[in-house]
């Protein structure tokens, strides 16, 4: 509708930002549109907020996804400017203590991360853009077959079964009824089952730049397949991307996402990352009986001992944790790196990551697990 040529060019972006709204899941009338250009024209417009108002006037966003029309809007309108991070960090974003091993490693040059090989410890704030590729094989497996497959687990509301550990009374007198009193059939309830929350932490620091992009559109195809998921990132800072890749379209999200987080490509903390994750309540609490998927390489600059105590804590939240790494090329990898031999006695699972294909076959075996 916006490359319209009847249409006039002033218009056009107005209407894309319909378009874009539309794509992303708001149920936009035609005659709202109109509205909307209409009420556009009567204010002015003289600023980008009297356009945002108009909008929210003639758009009518429901009030739960307000927050993401105003990330949709200033993506549309105001491109990078609105999205970066201001000079303060946000309840979004932790950044990590200078504590630990590797306090006397020389600041990061420009080229040590270039091959990606290697892990630092210094912080590099740095953007990053994603390319726009259509969506692989293993992303539209995934997509395909989340809902079923993905680990599931006993909600407490209960539905009717032919058999169940609580008895039905309000169906069984009701069948009574019928039957002129006799109970010739005691009706039997169990627990409906509901999908389990899922916790994905992916490690973006330079050792793990060769993946990142794609572990990044993974988690927003996990994040479109399952409803109760949480996604952070980490490699000096510790990022929520949750809110950026509810975004429908993977375009839109992954640009969120690049100007939330800006320790990309940058030095490998892991254990403070996990610590930190551990300390906000808020945080904390999104690990309990769920799911956990870390996907990193291990490669640790920092202590340890702070990466063992961090994953045995996030082991006793968590129904199960999954470490997916690079590294694990083979069924019968043994663990090589510090920081890996002391943490997999912690961990239910220690699988390849190295690839889109591995890590969806692994996320869609998790159902497989015998429900808590």
């Amino acid at each position: 509708m916006s490359d319209d040529p009847r249409l006039p060019r002033a218009a056009q972006i107005f209407v894309s930002f319909v378009v874009l709204l539309r794509a992303n899941g708001f149920s936009v009338a035609p005659e709202q549109t109109t509205s909307f250009l209409a009420a556009i024209e009567l204010l002015g417009p003289r600023s980008l907020e009297h356009i945002r108002q108009a909008g929210l006037a003639t758009l009518a966003p429901p009030p739960e996804r307000r927050a993401t029309y105003d990330r949709l809007f200033d993506i549309h309108f105001r491109g990078a400017e609105a999205i970066e991070q201001a000079e303060g960090e946000d309840e979004e974003t932790v950044r990590l203590q200078e504590q630990g091993r590797g306090d006397d490693e020389p600041p990061l040059a420009e080229e040590a991360n270039e091959s990606g090989l290697a892990a630092a410890r210094a912080e590099a704030l740095v953007e990053r853009r994603f390319a726009q590729t259509s969506m692989s094989d293993p992303l539209r497996r995934l997509s395909r077959e989340a809902a079923r497959r993905l680990p599931r687990r006993r909600g407490h509301r209960r539905r009717r079964a032919r058999s169940g550990p609580f008895a039905d009374l309000r169906r069984t007198l009701r069948d009574s009824v019928r039957n002129d009193g006799e109970v010739l059939r005691l009706g039997r309830l169990r627990r409906r089952p509901r999908a389990r929350k899922m916790l994905l932490l992916i490690d973006v620091s330079g050792s793990m730049k060769a993946r990142t992009e794609e572990n990044m559109k993974l988690a927003h195809a996990l994040m479109q397949s399952a409803g109760n998921v949480e996604v952070f990132t980490f490699g000096t800072r510790l990022t929520r991307v949750t809110g950026a890749l509810r975004l429908k379209r993977r375009e839109q999200a992954l640009s969120a996402a690049s100007f939330l987080v800006s320790d990309w490509d940058g030095g490998t903390r892991i254990g403070d990352a996990l610590q930190a994750f551990l300390a906000v309540p808020r945080f904390g609490g999104y690990a309990r009986g769920a799911a956990v998927v870390i996907v990193s390489d291990g490669l640790e600059r920092g202590d340890p001992a702070a990466l063992r105590d961090a994953v045995a804590k996030l082991a006793r939240r968590a129904w199960r944790v999954s470490w997916l790494t690079p590294l694990a090329t083979s069924p019968s990898f043994k663990p090589q790196t510090e920081a890996l031999v002391a943490i997999e006695r912690f961990v239910d699972d220690l699988v390849d990551g190295g690839s889109s294909a591995s890590i969806v076959a692994h996320l869609l075996s998790l159902g497989r697990r015998r429900a808590a």
